[in-house]
């Protein structure tokens, strides 16, 4: 939906529904949404609430559906552009939904979808569990990750994902999925064709490794990544999916557009698969680039990158 409405009635829309749902739980207006991704763009979000819980996140949902108003869930936006004009309706954010349950001596651990997948990461691996290891450079959280079945250094969410706790938009309940139902493949799942949400996750890793050598691997991966990718500036990760057996870094570095620059968005220096944000970008320079290495790339090899992704508000 284009954002038309004019500023006063977008103000009176926004103050009716805060009065409407702040006896339940606490909701902002009008706050920008740039604070809520990595890459630090995109325009503020008309409502935004904060679930910490699977009760908050259903309740918010449902109110949504009842007042008709569009609302989109994001996690840790490490994998967002969103619009520089905001979101209309009700966003819901999932980061604060946070905590874990590790077992060391069976191997499965349980996480809430807002987790951080670096600090699970480091929490596995203190308690002596292997199969993470690959993952502990990769920002986001648990939900997003499965989402896209994220992966690095070898690995992948799917090798290691036992089953997802689950809500739709019509289940009363919560309900599991386990893996061979997720149809998993190159940072694809279900989840993106489907309105599922991800409450949390179940990992089945291996018990019984010794802490230190499992740790002494993360800070080598973690190394290699810091030194390889330009991680200190703002950014997504990596932008586009990687035409298999074809690395997509290397098709972008090979036409020359390392350092092409949109405004402050710029293809970094450092790792073509990346777009930075020098500081003040906008998300409108971001996509103008993406768009831009697309067209580069398809008139040189007849192949077209398809973004990792996911544009709101475009």
């Amino acid at each position: 939906m284009e954002l038309t409405k004019t500023r006063t009635e977008k103000r009176n829309n926004t103050q009716t529904l805060c009065c409407l749902i702040r006896h339940y739980m606490e909701l902002e207006k009008l706050v920008p949404l740039s604070s809520f991704t990595t890459w630090k763009v995109g325009g503020p979000a008309e409502l935004l609430a904060e679930a910490t819980n699977q009760k908050e996140l259903e309740w918010l949902i449902q109110f949504a559906q009842r007042k008709k108003m569009p609302w989109q869930i994001i996690g840790a936006g490490s994998n967002l552009l969103i619009h520089d004009s905001g979101l209309e309706g009700l966003s819901i954010c999932l980061r604060k939904l946070q905590g874990s349950e590790i077992n060391r001596e069976s191997g499965y651990v349980e996480a809430m979808a807002g987790e951080s997948i670096p600090s699970l990461s480091r929490k596995v691996a203190k308690a002596g569990l292997h199969g993470l290891e690959w993952s502990i450079g990769i920002p986001g959280t648990i939900g997003g990750a499965i989402t896209m079945n994220a992966g690095a250094q070898g690995g992948c969410i799917a090798d290691r994902l036992d089953s997802i706790l689950v809500v739709t938009l019509d289940s009363k309940e919560p309900f599991r999925l386990y893996n061979k139902e997720l149809q998993f493949g190159y940072r694809s799942s279900r989840i993106q064709n489907e309105q599922l949400i991800v409450l949390s996750a179940r990992f089945r890793l291996e018990p019984g490794h010794d802490q230190n050598f499992i740790q002494k691997q993360n800070n080598t991966n973690l190394n290699h990544r810091l030194q390889t990718q330009p991680y200190q500036l703002p950014s997504c990760g990596s932008v586009f999916r990687n035409p298999e057996p074809l690395k997509a870094g290397k098709l972008i570095e090979n036409l020359g557009l390392k350092g092409k620059r949109i405004g402050d968005a710029e293809i970094s220096k450092k790792h073509a698969n990346f777009i930075v944000n020098n500081g003040s970008a906008k998300a409108s320079d971001i996509d103008k680039l993406i768009r831009l290495v697309q067209k580069e790339v398809e008139e040189a090899h007849q192949l077209l990158l398809h973004p990792e992704v996911k544009r709101l508000g475009f």
